[in-house]
């Protein structure tokens, strides 16, 4: 898969985000695929009751920016997360 393709995978689910690990362009779309992942950790915040819900409205519109910048290829951080760094 090339660069494109593989940061728009990686946002699709966390099969998808598996898929682009093992058999994507990893150095192309390191960007995309290490903000994907922090975007699936922490929605995983959103099964708390009450404040969870708004975060995972939060993460809901990460991840639609995180895809819309993938499309474009462009490296756009997103918003509170967007500086972590999971993959090296």
């Amino acid at each position: 898969m090339d660069k494109r393709t593989t940061g728009i995978v990686a946002y699709i689910t966390w099969i998808g985000l598996v898929i682009a690990l093992v058999a994507g362009d990893k150095e192309g779309a390191k960007f995309h695929l290490n903000q994907a992942l922090v975007i699936f950790l922490f929605s995983l915040l959103s099964l708390i009751p009450c404040i969870g819900w708004l975060w995972g409205i939060f993460m809901l519109v990460c991840w639609i920016m995180g895809l819309i910048a993938a499309i474009n290829e462009e490296e756009k951080p997103v918003p509170l997360l967007g500086g972590i760094r999971l993959l090296k």
